[in-house]
């Protein structure tokens, strides 16, 4: 049985997930079931602790940001949260995330 997908908007830099397009700023348009959004959610939420993690390595100045598991851990996520927008998004996202070239790094690994 087939989920029915709902349209979200999404803000990654706040990592909001929105059924509404006009409450607040969004940059991409998504169709998604009830699952997807969760795991969606779910992506922000890890990228959400490792933002904590790296305010802290900020203040441990000999520690570079190239060094440090939680900037990685932060990097993976989001390529993870542009891999689903692409998936899931209409032609207007996918266009974009093509453009700014960010898939390539799960091609590159």
């Amino acid at each position: 049985m087939d989920q029915q997908k709902n349209t979200y908007y999404i803000n990654v830099g706040s990592g909001e997930i929105s059924r509404s397009s006009t409450d607040s700023p969004w940059n991409f348009k998504i169709e998604a079931t009830d699952e997807e959004i969760t795991r969606l959610r779910q992506i922000f939420d890890a990228n959400y602790d490792e933002e904590i993690d790296g305010f802290w390595r900020a203040h441990i100045p000999f520690r570079e940001y190239h060094h440090d598991r939680s900037n990685d851990e932060y990097d993976k996520h989001m390529l993870k949260v542009y891999q689903m927008i692409y998936e899931l998004g209409d032609q207007e996202a996918k266009q974009h995330i093509d453009n700014i070239g960010i898939l390539k790094y799960f091609t590159s690994e």
